[in-house]
């Protein structure tokens, strides 16, 4: 520990308890306590830690993302977690290579190649959230991808870091040549490996037809086939390698290319015999991938909008090949349209939607199929955990190996497995729920895997993990699967490379048969709002908490242990509490963006809001007492902001942040920070009771939140209200404005939502709506919500009422841009589409308004949350900035930002060094009135 603290600064060495348990957590069903976790930050840091371990035999695991299935990224020892430094990328002219260090997000690397109409070879499911460094060590591919575009076929060079210390980089000849001299004999045994494979032309055939299929069972020996050079070899080796053979730090990659034109079909057979036929015809024409899905599988998502009709009646034996073709023209793409029906003709097919081009039906189609997973998630038992297993089948034998998982299946009671995969490469996975809480379903677990091993790697000579990787879940399978002589090679390449074997011991490589029934994780219930969640981290890369306490899947984990633990009645320190209070509850945004990319849909928000709730118990009779008189609460924030914009005019803005500052260290952080950013005073709209001609037009209401009522410039810069731009923009669109009253007194009750009083937010949400329903003449009038926080809270009930509520973003979309002339901002402009907008699925709209207004415009990458919840980035700062943190550097060559909530734009503008207005002020200040239409000729 001295050694690492020497190395390391102290918030990046990991070693309490509680935070330890939280970082066990991984998308796999096992769990293992690390001793310590430490965050890197560069190779120098990796190259020290490596030797350390050496030296002291300590064992070592490297987890990117965390969204592996198959246990190889979970550790008892240390585990070596990246810092945000390893997410940069560099594209080489024309787009056709990508430079990537791992932990760049496989999305991220895809949006900044979608320029050059490109994009990375491998497309897991798991794509929006896996990282780089994990896709290569396990030789990830996914729908489309075969094996032609895997990271093995599309490697093109990498930086690695073996257990010694030693860096090589294979596109450097200053590097392959110190490493040649200094690494000599290692290299020379590599050529011995590919030596010793060569005269065994038995093994030599089964490596060949191993690597026909999708395959990461063991390391991968075909590179001792398919390369010559030593140093070749060696790179290739890492692809698949799981970490266990050194640290993968960058990657070049040749990419592919992202066809625009795509067309999809769904086409359902009687008999899965006849599904194989077709699948094996569509091998010879041009498709982009065949997905299948057994009937089973459609009766799980059967509620899904979008799925056709007759999939309903495909019989039990029967399924359903999802099958997508793409040009990079629309007469390409007609005519691998026309091969695939050709192809099909002789086929018994039982029914077909036809091939839809319509981007929505083509989403809904591949929704479906995406929703298999998460349907058996979301129907399993409390208590059991999800299995995704991943197989793959010679074409010739894909109906029997469906066939024969099913009659698993019901021999071993898994009534609600399904089977869906990647047909085209006889890829199949099965999904089932398992509880391993008591020791007989651990042994039916153990029973129904060797069954499968021996059927799909012997009786059918697959592979036993087709792009999982092999993990802790399949290494004591490995041998069965390749035999004695191949493995024999794989123990070898793990001793040359790691003769120590202090890299992921016991992953790929593990002599204990019982190896992939030890440290399995166990989903007690703890809570009905996050009992369905499987741990699969798609929700981390949004959440604005990531880099700074929790992430919701960890919130989750160390929940669920805090429940066992009481279930059981055994002790839950103190200490514990506290870290949970605080980074658990404390600093999480509850804005719920989690939910949106959650598979299961669970909002991990909701907990903490729960737990706020409970919390926050004692001081409900304040809560009531301000709800009682928000009109009085609403005028002295206008007072106390224009005290605090006097005393920024005496101290200076940046000077009373730093006293304000000082006086929270004082307090123990108890005292909320006053940002210089922080508006002065608005005036709140006045306006007279009246109610609209119900026979009028060109009406609308408008209800402006308290915060936009309550908030005008700073010091700072050159805002105005967001009512005073609002109604100056619907007076140029010529509408007429009406309000609800009291105009001055009305909340969403967001602010008391947020705290977890839950009935007094929803019976000031109902005042509100009351008071909209009546002045829209019940629904008449289109209704403009200025704050999209607030929209968000009221856009469910107010659609059950008939009030039809609009977001600004969604108003302007909808009603102004034709009504306005427009001269559009030249400069570059940063736009921040908020939580609560992407919540309203208002991402579009969003992004038209800036196409009008300022169509030079970006948005910044890896900021999905701002952090600044409400009041969060007053009272939790640190949150406000770790979300941020990435922003300034992102847009310094932006004149100034938008966004649409008016208190996002204090935290935006503090961490980016420019001013973000509102929509509604840059349009205001970019229109103009149409001139009017005369009939004069």
């Amino acid at each position: 520990m001295t050694e690492i603290h020497q190395l390391l600064p102290s918030e990046r060495i990991i070693s309490d308890e509680f935070r330890r348990f939280a970082y066990s957590t991984d998308a796999s069903f096992y769990r293992m306590l690390p001793r310590l976790v430490v965050l890197a930050d560069n190779e120098s840091e990796i190259s020290a830690l490596l030797l350390l371990a050496c030296r002291f035999q300590v064992p070592m695991t490297f987890r990117a993302a965390g969204t592996s299935l198959s246990g190889q990224a979970v550790s008892d020892s240390v585990l070596l977690m990246l810092t945000d430094n390893w997410s940069q990328l560099r594209i080489a002219p024309l787009g056709e290579l990508i430079h990537l260090q791992p932990g760049v997000i496989g999305a991220a690397a895809n949006k900044a190649l979608a320029v050059y109409g490109r994009k990375i070879g491998p497309d897991p499911a798991s794509i929006q959230a896996c990282k780089i460094g994990g896709i290569v060590a396990n030789n990830a591919s996914g729908m489309c991808c075969g094996t032609q575009h895997n990271s093995y076929h599309t490697l093109r060079g990498l930086r690695i870091i073996l257990p010694d210390g030693a860096l090589l980089d294979t596109r450097d000849d200053d590097s392959v040549a110190r490493f040649s001299a200094s690494h000599a004999d290692l290299l020379t045994g590599i050529g011995q490996l590919r030596e010793q494979l060569l005269a065994n032309g038995a093994l030599v055939a089964r490596v060949r037809h191993k690597y026909r299929l999708k395959n990461t069972t063991g390391y991968g020996l075909n590179a001792l086939l398919d390369y010559s050079d030593p140093i070749d070899i060696l790179a290739h080796l890492m692809v698949g390698s799981e970490g266990t053979l050194g640290f993968i730090a960058e990657v070049s990659l040749a990419t592919v290319e992202d066809f625009a034109h795509r067309a999809s079909a769904m086409v359902a057979f009687a008999s899965l015999a006849d599904c194989a036929e077709a699948v094996a015809l569509l091998k010879t024409v041009a498709v982009d991938a065949v997905e299948l899905l057994d009937a089973r599988s459609l009766r799980a998502v059967h509620h899904m909008p979008g799925l056709p009709a007759f999939s309903h009646n495909v019989p039990d034996k029967g399924g359903v090949l999802l099958i997508d073709v793409r040009g990079a023209d629309l007469a390409t793409l007609q005519r691998h349209i026309a091969q695939v029906e050709a192809v099909l003709a002789p086929v018994a097919v039982l029914a077909s939607t036809g091939f839809a081009t319509d981007q929505h039906i083509i989403d809904g189609y591949w929704q479906i199929r995406k929703g298999t997973f998460p349907a058996v998630g979301a129907m399993r038992a409390i208590g059991t955990t999800v299995i995704i297993e991943d197989v793959a089948f010679p074409i010739e034998r894909l109906a029997e190996g469906v066939d024969r998982l099913q009659q698993l299946f019901d021999r071993f009671n898994y009534a609600e497995a399904i089977i869906f995969g990647h047909a085209l490469e006889g890829n199949l996975h099965f999904v089932f729920t398992q509880a391993f809480d008591q020791p007989e379903e651990v042994a039916r677990y153990r029973d129904f895997m060797a069954a499968v091993a021996q059927m799909v790697a012997i009786d059918l000579d697959g592979s036993l993990k087709a792009e999982h990787g092999t993990g802790r879940n399949m290494a004591p399978f490995v041998e069965l699967e390749w035999g004695e002589d191949a493995f024999g090679l794989m123990q070898q390449i793990k001793a040359l490379l790691d003769p120590s074997t202090i890299l992921n011991p016991g992953v790929i490589i593990n002599d204990d048969p019982n190896a992939h029934i030890q440290h399995l994780k166990i989903m007690p219930q703890a809570d009905e709002i996050i009992d369905r969640c499987i741990e699969c981290g798609f929700c981390e890369p949004v959440c604005p908490s990531k880099g700074l306490s929790l992430t919701p899947r960890q919130r989750i984990a160390v929940y669920r242990e805090m429940a066992r633990k009481e279930s059981a009645t055994e002790p839950v320190s103190a200490q514990w509490v506290a870290q949970f209070q605080q980074l658990g509850v404390a600093t999480c945004a509850a804005t719920g963006l989690c939910e949106e990319r959650c598979p299961v849909g669970i909002n991990t928000g909701s907990l903490v809001l729960k737990i706020r709730a409970k919390n926050n118990q004692p001081y409900r009779w304040l809560a009531q007492l301000l709800a009682r008189h928000y009109a009085a609460v609403a005028g002295w924030t206008r007072a106390g902001l224009m005290l605090a914009s006097t005393a920024q005019r005496l101290m200076g803005a940046q000077r009373l942040e730093d006293w304000s500052s000082v006086v929270r260290g004082w307090t123990g952080q108890r005292t909320p920070l006053w940002l210089a950013t922080t508006p002065g005073r608005a005036k709140p709209i006045y306006a007279r009771n009246e109610r609209a001609d119900p026979r009028a037009s060109d009406t609308v209401v408008y209800w402006a939140s308290c915060v936009s009522q309550s908030m005008g410039k700073s010091l700072a810069d050159d805002r105005q209200s967001i009512p005073t731009a609002v109604r100056s923009v619907l007076e140029k669109a010529q509408l007429d404005v009406v309000y609800p009253q009291p105009t001055r007194g009305l909340c969403c009750g967001q602010p008391f939502h947020s705290k977890g009083h839950q009935a007094i937010a929803e019976r000031m949400m109902n005042e509100v709506l009351d008071a909209l329903w009546e002045v829209s003449s019940g629904g008449r009038y289109p209704v403009l919500s200025d704050t999209s926080p607030c929209s968000l809270q009221m856009r469910a009930q107010a659609s059950k009422r008939g009030i039809h509520l609009y977001d600004s973003s969604e108003f302007i979309d909808k009603f102004l841009l034709n009504r306005l002339h427009i001269d559009p901002v030249v400069d570059k402009v940063a736009v921040h589409v908020t939580c609560s907008a992407q919540k309203q699925g208002l991402e579009n709209s969003v992004k038209r308004v800036a196409n009008r207004l300022t169509p030079n415009w970006v948005q910044p990458d890896g900021i999905a949350c701002c952090g600044f919840a409400g009041d969060k980035g007053f009272t939790q700062p640190e949150l406000n900035a770790s979300a941020l943190k990435t922003l300034a550097g992102q847009v310094s060559d932006c004149s100034f930002g938008v966004s649409t909530s008016r208190t996002c734009e204090i935290g935006l503008s503090k961490h980016s060094g420019l001013t973000y207005y509102s929509l509604f002020e840059v349009l205001d200040r970019q229109s103009n009135i149409f001139p009017k239409l005369t009939s004069e000729s």
